[in-house]
């Protein structure tokens, strides 16, 4: 059955004869792309290591771990929903005593308010600023914030928040679980596919750079993305920041190549709008071209957004580089 939401948006949508949009055809998914298939029930449940385990429907991640004294949840995107606390249940009769936030961002946290009362949340001081400002009942504000760093020990596990500047976004935060190698980085890292649109609608290109040398200072052996579908590992994050490094490189060098007087000349110089952006459609092109010869059967989804990933890299360069 359609979600009520969905009915009310196809209803309110115009007539049209024939398709709205023709399908663009894309290249097959690399097979490292993949990851386990989801049950029936609709989501997967899995131990990572040591009491760690992820929920996936195949799109969003969510994390939670017992700990002999109570469960600590991280993230609740709203596709996943209910199938969270099923899917703690299902692990643990413990009942859940924490919610730690990795962002504010309504996909991924924004069935937080699912959690039994009593439960305490935990955020980086900038995302409970953000979540007192939405006054959003879905995302309660959290109780227990910190700057730069907070340890949160239950039990039997030990769990490390920190945040280290501006990446996705300004409280982006690391989960890290050091006994079982286990790290958390949302919206920056996608193993096995090149980032969502735009570096994954990031705030800060050189942040999100940076952050790919500060998921690799930590010791880990599984990766978690908070999307798609699988967990990663070292080689996965190496492979994510060779491959933006590429798009900036090409960029840089689209940039050298690409003559703005000779689009000029094929658009004229009347509407600077127009102009302006053939020839930066034009650099980022050349950018995305360079970069899919090498990347477009090694990651997921790269003809999809490496050209928009490289609009962005050749703005930075051009603006702020």
């Amino acid at each position: 059955m359609f979600p009520r939401i969905l009915i009310m948006i196809l209803l309110a949508m115009p007539l049209v004869a024939g398709p709205i949009m023709a399908h663009k055809k894309y290249a097959p998914v690399p097979a490292g792309a993949n990851g386990p298939p989801i049950p029936k029930k609709g989501y997967l449940v899995e131990e990572i290591r040591g009491g760690v385990y992820w929920v996936t429907e195949g799109v969003y991640q969510a994390l939670f771990v017992p700990t002999g004294e109570g469960v600590i949840v991280v993230d609740a995107p709203p596709t996943i929903g209910k199938n969270l606390l099923k899917a703690v249940k299902e692990t643990t009769s413990e009942p859940i005593k924490y919610f730690v936030y990795t962002h504010q961002h309504k996909d991924h946290v924004g069935m937080a308010a699912i959690m039994p009362e009593g439960t305490i949340f935990v955020g980086h001081e900038k995302v409970a600023a953000r979540l007192k400002a939405a006054n959003d009942p879905n995302r309660p504000v959290p109780s227990i914030t910190f700057s730069d760093q907070y340890t949160l020990t239950l039990g039997n596990q030990r769990m490390e928040l920190a945040n280290k500047g501006r990446s996705h976004e300004d409280g982006s935060t690391y989960v890290y679980f050091p006994k079982q190698k286990v790290l958390m980085l949302v919206d920056v890292i996608f193993p096995g596919w090149v980032p969502f649109q735009n570096m994954a609608l990031v705030k800060s290109v050189t942040g999100f750079i940076k952050a790919h040398d500060d998921v690799l200072a930590y010791d880990f052996d599984t990766f978690v993305g908070g999307h798609l579908t699988r967990l990663g590992n070292r080689k996965d994050v190496e492979m994510a920041k060779e491959y933006i490094l590429d798009v900036m490189a090409n960029a840089q060098k689209a940039l050298q190549s690409v003559n703005f007087m000779e689009i000029g000349k094929k658009t004229g110089f009347q509407n600077r709008w127009a102009l302006f952006k053939t020839y930066l459609d034009a650099v980022a092109e050349n950018c995305a071209q360079a970069t899919l010869a090498k990347w477009i059967d090694v990651l997921g989804g790269a003809d999809v957004f490496t050209f928009d990933h490289c609009w962005l890299a050749q703005e930075e360069i051009r603006i702020d580089f």
